[in-house]
């Protein structure tokens, strides 16, 4: 297990030295993206959501300092973000959701003008291409959640959440996070973070990767987190509230962490089952990736798995062992090897889906070719109401056809390529690809590159054809 860093303060980030246009040293070594080292990206414009995120922009790291006044219903932020230009620009653009007012921007320890018009934080600094520049941003306010681009039932909303008991929790999938924090809100742009979370005691604020510090004064409660593993904008959370920690350990030794509503204390005996996933999931896709996990339960009725700390509803099916399958399966599929952009959410999606399907086969039935054919007959359905896995209605976010689909067409592709094969390639894509980004085409390539076989028209006849393929199951 990695040690880790202290957490970073802004005034500590703003002492690093800058070049006369405002920029930082450019580093002497050479920049590679992994979970050691500062994550350096090509981020790109969304093709089906354009509106969010700016691929002139790559974090590098946000260090979020953030105050949550309940009885207000205020948050106040002080954030530092380190990022590179990837172009020439007069300015830097990030998303920051309309509600919350920015008091002041620094870059480089000097005051710089902005305009924050709706979602867009213009910040009126030139930038140079491949130059680093340390923005220091306070802000203030009520955050929002925003609509969901969805159909689906149980997301109406995402981004800052507030339940009526008033535990706040945030899902932001595929947006949203600039409810709360100024950010390139894109999954090509993944960065490190660091967070430091006060909220009046008893409550305590819960957020990704390891929790560094925990303390109280003054009827405070102060935490402080890291997450040292680069992350997209839509795999980090945070909440606050009332919640207890429960320690556990996988059998490979992987810590885990339970953070349940003090006042639900049997969703504890629930979490149990983790472990267990856990280690299923390990037998086929190798090592976990990351040094640690959480399970968050919030007052939801949905989940998703944002990095290390997968967050779920407090339902009974949301805490159950096939969703806590595939939430952790996430943390390969999705989280350690993310899409460049949302037309690949069935990478994700398919794959967490599809092991889903094998762990019930193998503990509670049906046979899995049988749960397969039954996952089949919706083929038809889905694509007609949402269209095909990899060219869905960017309206209906994150519906059943980039699920069930894609799920089936991984099981056909095993029958082809043979048990061995097939799962020798499932556990190597993710660490072909350990912290980084893909789309459609590095995927297809890859397993066609892989396997020998011009897999081509294959996916394109599952994953892109408005028919729907002949699936024997």
């Amino acid at each position: 297990m990695r040690t880790v860093a202290a957490a970073l303060t802004a005034a500590a980030l703003l002492l690093t030295a800058c070049t006369s246009d405002g920029s930082e040293p450019s580093p002497a070594g050479p920049t590679t993206t992994s979970a050691a080292t500062t994550p350096v990206d090509e981020p790109v414009e969304d093709r089906v959501y354009p509106e969010v995120g700016d691929p002139g922009v790559d974090v590098l790291s946000y260090h979020l300092d953030l105050d949550w006044d309940p009885a207000s219903q205020t948050l106040t932020g002080s954030e530092t973000v380190r990022l590179r230009a990837t172009a020439r620009a007069p300015h830097i653009q990030l998303d920051l959701g309309d509600p919350l007012e920015v008091v002041d921007v620094e870059v480089a320890g000097m005051r710089v003008r902005f305009d924050h018009v709706g979602k867009d934080l213009v910040i009126h600094q030139p930038v140079a291409a491949d130059r680093r520049y340390l923005v220091h941003i306070d802000y203030a306010g009520t955050p929002e959640a925003v609509p969901a681009p969805t159909e689906r039932t149980d997301i109406a909303n995402v981004g800052w959440t507030v339940s009526p008991s008033g535990q706040v929790w945030t899902m932001q999938e595929p947006f949203g996070a600039y409810t709360w924090y100024a950010v390139n809100d894109q999954p090509s742009d993944k960065a490190t973070y660091s967070f430091r979370i006060s909220a009046p005691a008893p409550a305590v604020g819960v957020a990704n990767g390891e929790l560094v510090s925990r303390r109280e004064r003054d009827g405070t409660t102060i935490t402080a987190w890291e997450l040292t593993s680069p992350a997209s904008s839509y795999l980090v959370t945070i909440a606050i509230g009332e919640f207890t920690m429960t320690e556990d350990e996988s059998a490979s030794g992987l810590p885990m962490s339970y953070w349940t509503p003090a006042d639900q204390p049997e969703l504890i005996e629930r979490m149990r089952e983790a472990p267990a996933a856990v280690d299923w999931l390990e037998e086929r896709l190798g090592p976990f990736p990351f040094d640690s996990l959480g399970y968050l339960v919030v007052d939801s009725t949905s989940g998703m798995e944002t990095q290390t700390m997968i967050t779920l509803g407090d339902t009974k099916y949301a805490t159950s062992p096939e969703v806590l399958v595939h939430e952790a399966a996430h943390q390969w599929y999705g989280d350690l090897v993310t899409p460049r952009d949302w037309r690949d959410v069935w990478m994700n999606e398919g794959m967490a889906m599809y092991l889903q399907g094998v762990w019930t086969a193998e503990h509670r039935g049906p046979e899995l070719d049988e749960l397969m054919a039954e996952w089949a007959t919706y083929d038809a359905s889905l694509r007609g109401d949402s269209g095909p896995p990899a060219a869905f209605d960017p309206e209906d976010f994150g519906a059943a056809n980039v699920y069930y689909i894609p799920a089936v067409m991984w099981h056909e592709l095993r029958e082809q390529i043979g048990d061995e094969e097939f799962w020798r390639l499932v556990r190597e894509w993710p660490e072909a690809n350990a912290f980084g980004n893909a789309g459609y085409d590095d995927i297809t390539a890859w397993w066609s590159e892989q396997t020998g076989e011009d897999l081509s028209a294959f996916f394109d006849e599952w994953l892109l054809s408005e028919q729907s393929p002949s699936a024997e199951g």
